[in-house]
């Protein structure tokens, strides 16, 4: 078994140096390139980024969910501090993925909810089946005592009838009663971690919102701790109390979320605040989105991987790949100019 010592008892999961790589026959796909972030108990990590930028691959690495080949972790840690047995962290990285240990943990422990549930529910089976498999599985309790389980769990994330529901396929739902299903699954066996990866991308704005209300309310009521994968900086505003920010398989800026949102240095991060309307903002404010696009994980960039499309980019920029380092307490920016400031 894959253990480490040196426990911070309000450490719940931490990523050093995660190198998560996809080999293809004619290049090498550096989706997440030396990803550290530590996840606190009770509490929601943010990361942020555009598309392709590494967050759901980080998130499907700590879910042992990568597809070998051509996939695979090359590098790192990711430590897991269990609620009981303090004195040992399990290093997921190196578990067998397929392993009965990975397994335990996967759904059990650590729970995702996928970004689309219509590809992530079995057609064929009821909701209530596929909860109270869950609940079979790691709890090892009888199917009525796992069906019983699946009912309370769809009281729980606030289903109208929730006995109709019970025995309902994914198709007779709603786009959001699925992602109300896959949360209640996510959380019927009280996982200590939620890994949610863009849970309300395919949601309208009002059930956006109804979603966001209840992952508070059950983060309260389980104790759990969300790693919030998404792009939508106003949901990270509202949930999340750390914020890492991605670009290019790298974080790029860590901080407290008032921090990042008020006091950020990082000019990607910049750039994607100021791409964001404001409700209520006054006068005529124009919008500034980044210029270019993200470039492919098989590129060779050298010096900062911004810098082709940052307007701050200097000489050094173009040579020398920044550090993350510290800039103030729990602040920490990879960027050569913030690091002047």
């Amino acid at each position: 078994m894959a253990e480490t010592t040196g426990l911070d008892t309000n450490t719940v999961l931490e990523i050093k140096d995660l190198r998560t790589h996809f080999v293809l026959e004619s290049s090498t796909v550096r989706a997440v390139e030396g990803v550290s972030m530590t996840l606190d108990r009770n509490k929601t990590l943010g990361v942020v980024g555009e598309s392709g930028c590494g967050k759901s691959v980080t998130a499907l690495s700590v879910m042992q969910l990568i597809q070998s080949p051509p996939g695979k972790i090359v590098d790192g840690e990711i430590l897991f501090y269990r609620r009981n047995g303090n004195e040992y962290a399990v290093n997921i990285a190196e578990l067998d993925p397929r392993g009965s240990e990975m397994r335990n943990i996967r759904g059990g422990e650590i729970a995702m909810v996928f970004q689309e549930p219509m590809t992530s529910l079995n057609p064929l089976y009821t909701v209530g089946k596929q909860i109270a498999e869950s609940v079979q599985l790691h709890q090892g309790v009888s199917k009525a005592e796992a069906m019983s389980r699946a009912l309370e769990m769809l009281y729980k994330v606030h289903i109208a009838d929730p006995e109709q529901r019970l025995n309902e396929y994914p198709h007779q739902l709603s786009g959001g009663m699925r992602q109300r299903v896959m949360i209640a699954m996510a959380l019927s066996c009280n996982p200590a971690v939620l890994v949610a990866d863009e849970p309300t991308t395919a949601l309208d704005v009002t059930v956006q919102a109804q979603i966001l209300d209840l992952m508070r309310e059950l983060q309260s009521d389980f104790g759990s701790s969300i790693i919030l994968i998404t792009h939508n900086l106003g949901v990270v505003s509202q949930m999340a109390d750390h914020v890492a920010v991605m670009y290019l398989g790298k974080i790029v800026e860590y901080a407290d979320v008032q921090t990042v949102f008020h006091r950020s240095l990082h000019p990607y991060t910049q750039g994607l605040l100021s791409s964001v309307p404001v409700f209520g903002r006054k006068g005529k404010t124009v919008l500034v989105p980044i210029k270019g696009m993200v470039p492919t994980p098989t590129e060779e960039i050298r010096g900062c991987s911004f810098a082709p499309r940052c307007p701050r980019a200097e000489a050094i920029c173009t040579e020398q790949e920044p550090v993350l380092q510290e800039v103030e307490s729990g602040h920490t920016v990879a960027c050569w100019m913030a690091a002047r400031e």
